[in-house]
């Protein structure tokens, strides 16, 4: 059981260290870039609405792959959450 548990905090790990292998500077280049290649235009509204939406997308991601990990690992260290004596009362 340990050794799942340690396994999935490396590949979170390594999936988050293949995230962070672009700078700031770089990224928000990729990002423009495809705002470019949708066809909006720099200095426009919805130049900045683009790129917004793809920060948040990618925000929303990270959450979405951080609550899924909390969940496995939480699941691989104490299986399910299962009360055996929930209605007894103890005096």
């Amino acid at each position: 059981m340990r050794i799942a548990l340690l396994l999935t905090l490396l590949a979170a790990t390594a999936g988050l260290s293949a995230c962070q292998t672009m700078t700031p500077e770089e990224r928000r280049a990729a990002d423009e870039q495809k705002c470019l290649s949708y066809g909006f235009r720099r200095g426009t509204d919805a130049f900045a609405t683009c790129l917004q939406r793809i920060d948040l997308d990618r925000r929303a991601e990270s959450r979405a792959q951080s609550a899924e990990l909390m969940q496995s690992m939480a699941w691989d260290l104490n299986g399910p959450y299962i009360y055996h004596d929930r209605w007894r009362y103890h005096h």
